[in-house]
């Protein structure tokens, strides 16, 4: 065959390719116009995939790094009989155990796997499978990831269509259309191809996909729904999809139905092929591949990861030990919840927008409840009294209320008969106990979850007769639902509910009755008018009652924030992260007997945040701005009255997670202004601390200043040190001792103290690994500061050189008034240039050279330099600290230099202290030598004492423990 030849053919079949439908197979003009025309399947892939991959905002406070891809964590799912499922009337809190089938026919299959053939399937009839699923198993999460590995080609592939709808968006269309209408509403692509005419079985490659399918209004009946098989008539929406399912209307597809526990039997179970089952998360491998795909961060941050890592392990643990958290990650929603909070707890950071830990459970809940309204079942959607009702304020009037009573009476678990009091409550009409019903089967199990036992204040409220009883899924849900009971205002007094109910009836009925009045006023006498006016005083009556009770909210916050009994708790955020990822090693001790609900008053606090008012909104849960502001005003005035006592560390961090929770500027400065220091000595600062203090510190004016701010033993590093810049702009006296500092810290600390609006006058940097580089580093902003009177760098590794370095730049900074070098490795000529330095300074008058390896010659000599020379011009005496003796007499601080030395015995070099001590014990027996009097002999006896008693401490096994990490 001739090259020519060939060439003809092959164009010839080009051309003929070109005029077949790429859906079909056979010629159609009429759809493809053009051999360029774009394929309609192709373009719908296209636009699904970019739908299904766009994540909610709540997702992006992971900081981006993920995709629908790559973190999906496939649930189980399980194939059930017709006769095994669950009806919409279950049992409350109805426990069962989905890896264990209740028998042999339930086995663990994919979505691909429901749609394989079976007797039921034929070329002119497709299978109508029905997902179902209780609140938070992951049914909206398994939909997204079927549509998008559908558009990738990599399951359901012997589908050619797949049209997904929502049933949500279905019910609020309020004009009929045909099923062409429906579908060319939101995929105008589709709206004339060959699949959806209804001609021949071009359908049969069709997959039509209706989630939330309880949201939607389904009538079988023939009666109620007329018969259509024509996808061009105009029919309602629900009778559209009644029609598919009948498989009367295009009988060759294929229906995926999803929907909630309550809604199974509105589906006939002869319209049903297949019955699968959401089970969730049900072993801690699945919840521990989803922990690795949302914490583990691709960002190739190494520390990040190790951390991630870290994180990941110690849940790992949590969940093999049947903790009450391996209760809760059961369901997707509460692993969501999990990893959403470490991230907040562990990842942020100043680049990361503003989240607060309200504002997690707030998204959470509007993640599995937004837009949801509480029907009344039964086949309709008609919700009661012909009004929608919100299902979280139904959450929060029931669940809410059961949180409140136990965070009252510091209880965790309730027992069946408590939950039907506080759930079931008293007795209601049908469509009110069949809502009852719904919501016990759909999302009662959501919040609460069978009590595991092993955790101490559980056990405590467990009953003789070891009585079934529950808790919450995750322990701070207790605190944020009855939080939210109380701003909600649903604890209302007898007394407000009756005002209430009058004033609003007197306020609709006022314009009526004026008019009849003023028709009546010249036949009626004064006193009835007096009644009258009398009886229009109610609204304003009710409006200074709702007064006071919002200053009873305010009264609440403030007296569950510094309640007496919970003072020596962890900070509350560490409780949260303990809630999550256990206690490892010792207890903490706890000097409370009941559990603590420190997060109560926090969550109060942050319910009233602009922002998560707006989602509560869209809960329907609605708080007025007025309110927000009257509890404000009272809140104000309850904590600068309790801020004048002494708080706790802890009492301390908690006061400034509510602030920052609560996000106004304007209470934040108020509330500060009373507060002149701030002592967090032994809180685990973590980059979330930092970052709260930072940024309640930033809503105060430029004029406020801190006498100090004290973050000794935080554990602090370099980058929270970062973090906590904003935080060191208001503050005189600055304590960082026993941090983990290092030499790049200084840099930044050098440029703190270059800053002319920075007013440090204190710096204590004791006991961090500066070295003699950071040390450098850091007196390079000596001769530019002048505000700097009082330096601490002990045991910071400076050595001779850091001593010689800072001798030679102490003449450039003339503030200087106290020098702290001791226990540095300097010895005796280094030690002499120092205090040769400082006494040539014009107001250095105290030099801490305690535990530097100095002989008793250098000692001798550096309290000789001390004292000033006749011929002196300043005649001033620089007090030289070196050794718990002055001569042959006793250093007036002894007592000063031993504390820290027992202080710090655990962490420092136990053996090089105890040389020292055994040095100040023969200097000690020396100076006793030396003395006449008896009672100065007697004062030697005393000290050699204590020193006595700080060696046989150090030379002990097991150092004591003075610092709680």
């Amino acid at each position: 065959m001739s090259l020519l030849h060939r060439l003809t053919v092959w164009r010839w079949k080009r051309r003929v390719e070109a005029s077949l439908c790429p859906a079909t197979g056979f010629h159609c003009r009429a759809f493809c116009s053009t051999p360029s025309e774009p394929d309609p399947i192709e373009i719908h892939k296209r636009k699904l995939f970019l739908w299904f991959s766009h994540l909610p905002q709540e997702e992006k406070q992971f900081g981006g790094y993920f995709s629908p891809e790559t973190m999906h964590v496939d649930p189980l799912i399980l194939e059930r009989n017709p006769e095994e499922r669950l009806g919409p009337l279950s049992p409350p809190l109805q426990t069962q155990n989905p890896s264990s089938p209740s028998s042999p026919s339930s086995s663990s299959v994919t979505v691909e796997q429901l749609f394989e053939p079976t007797d039921a399937w034929s070329n002119d009839r497709g299978l109508n499978v029905l997902l179902y699923g209780a609140v938070g198993t992951g049914k909206s999460t398994v939909v997204r990831k079927l549509v998008l590995d559908w558009c990738a080609g990599t399951t359901l592939t012997n589908f050619k269509l797949l049209v997904p709808f929502s049933c949500e968006d279905l019910s609020q269309l309020s004009k009929v259309s045909s099923l062409r209408d429906m579908v060319t509403r939101k995929y105008l692509h589709l709206r004339k191809h060959p699949m959806l005419s209804g001609e021949g079985i071009q359908a049969k490659d069709v997959l039509f996909l209706f989630n939330g399918m309880e949201k939607i209004k389904l009538d079988f009946r023939i009666g109620s729904t007329e018969l259509c098989s024509d996808p061009n008539e105009a029919l309602a929406p629900g009778v559209v999809v009644v029609n598919l399912l009948r498989k009367y209307l295009l009988p060759e597809a294929s229906v995926l139905v999803t929907t909630r526990l309550s809604a199974l039997d509105r589906i006939p179970q002869k319209y049903i092929s297949r019955y699968a089952q959401i089970c969730g998360f049900t072993d801690p491998d699945r919840q521990r591949a989803y922990f690795t795909s949302r914490l583990l961060q691709q960002s190739g941050e190494t520390v990040r990861n190790q951390e991630a890592q870290a994180l990941i392990e110690l849940l790992y643990l949590s969940l093999q030990r049947e903790s009450q958290l391996a209760a809760a990650c059961f369901l997707p929603s509460y692993c969501w919840l999990t990893c959403a909070t470490l991230h907040f707890l562990h990842f942020t950071n100043i680049n990361a927008p503003i989240r607060t830990l309200t504002g997690i459970y707030t998204s959470f809940l509007r993640l599995n409840f937004g837009g949801e309204v509480l029907g009344t079942g039964a086949g309709t959607n008609v919700p009661t009294q012909g009004h929608h009702s919100s299902l979280m304020l139904y959450v929060v009037r029931t669940v809410g209320k059961l949180a409140f009573d136990g965070v009252t009476y510091k209880r965790t678990s309730f027992s069946e008969k408590e939950l039907e009091q506080w759930i079931g409550g008293k007795t209601k009409t049908d469509e009110e106990l069949h809502q009852l019903a719904m919501f016990r089967t759909d999302v009662l199990d959501f919040f609460l979850a069978p009590c595991i036992g092993n955790d101490k204040h559980l056990s405590q409220d467990l009953s003789e007769n070891d009585e079934r009883r529950y808790v919450f899924a995750v322990p701070a849900m207790q605190e944020y639902l009855a939080a939210l009971y109380i701003v909600l205002g649903e604890n209302k007094s007898a007394l407000e509910k009756m005002t209430r109910q009058v004033s609003v009836a007197i306020g609709q009925a006022t314009e009526d009755v004026n008019a009849i009045m003023n028709i009546l006023s010249k036949f009626i006498p004064l006193r009835i008018f007096a009644i009258f006016n009398l009886l229009k005083l109610f609204p304003k009556l009710y409006e200074k009652i709702s007064s006071r009770s919002k200053g009873s909210i305010a009264r609440t916050m403030a007296a569950e924030m510094f309640r007496t009994e919970d003072s020596y708790n962890e900070d509350v955020l560490d409780q949260v992260e303990q809630s999550l990822l256990g206690v490892h090693g010792p207890q903490p001790k706890q000097y409370s007997e009941g559990q603590p609900f420190e997060l109560y008053p926090i969550f109060m606090g942050g319910l009233l945040h602009y922002g998560n008012r707006v989602l509560l909104q869209q809960l329907g849960c609605s708080i007025q701005s007025s309110t927000v502001a009257q509890i404000t005003r009272a809140l104000r005035k309850y904590l600068v009255r309790e801020l004048s006592k002494p708080q706790p560390p802890e009492e301390l961090m908690d006061l400034l997670v509510l602030l920052y929770e609560f996000q106004n500027p304007r209470l934040t400065a108020e509330v500060l202004a009373s507060i002149r220091a701030i002592r967090l000595t032994n809180i685990r600062m973590t980059p979330l601390k930092c970052f709260v203090l930072s940024s309640v510190l930033s809503c105060t004016p430029a004029s406020y200043h801190l006498e100090e701010l004290d973050l000794s033993s935080c554990l602090l590093n370099h980058d929270m040190l970062q973090m906590l810049w904003p935080a060191f702009r208001h503050t005189h006296n600055l304590n960082l001792q026993f941090n983990s500092l290092g030499p790049e810290s200084c840099i930044l600390l050098r440029d703190l103290l270059l800053d002319p609006k920075i007013l440090i006058k204190s710096l204590q940097l004791c006991d961090n690994p500066l070295l003699e580089s950071g040390a450098q580093t850091l007196l390079e902003s000596l001769p530019t500061n002048q505000s700097l009177t009082h330096l601490g760098l002990m045991h910071t590794g400076l050595g001779d050189k850091g001593a010689l370095e800072l001798a030679e730049r102490l003449q450039l900074h003339t503030g200087l008034q106290e020098l702290n070098v001791a226990y540095n490795n300097i010895g005796d000529n280094a030690a002499l240039t120092l205090v040769d330095a400082c006494r040539e300074h014009p107001n250095i008058h105290t030099v801490h050279l305690y535990l530097n390896p100095l002989s008793d010659v250098g000692k001798k000599s550096l309290y000789v330099r001390g004292v000033p020379r006749g011929h002196s011009g300043s005649g001033r005496r620089v007090k030289v600290l070196a050794s718990v003796t002055e001569g042959s007499d006793i250093s007036e601080d002894w007592h000063p230099i031993l504390s820290v030395i027992r202080e710090n015995a655990s962490s420092w070099d136990r053996e090089r202290i105890k040389q020292q001590l055994k040095v100040f014990l023969t200097d000690l027996e020396w100076g006793r030598q030396q003395q006449q009097s008896f009672w100065k002999r007697l004062h030697f006896r005393k000290v050699e004492k204590g020193v006595k008693q700080t060696l046989q401490m150090l030379e002990k096994d097991t150092p004591s423990k003075r610092f709680r990490k």
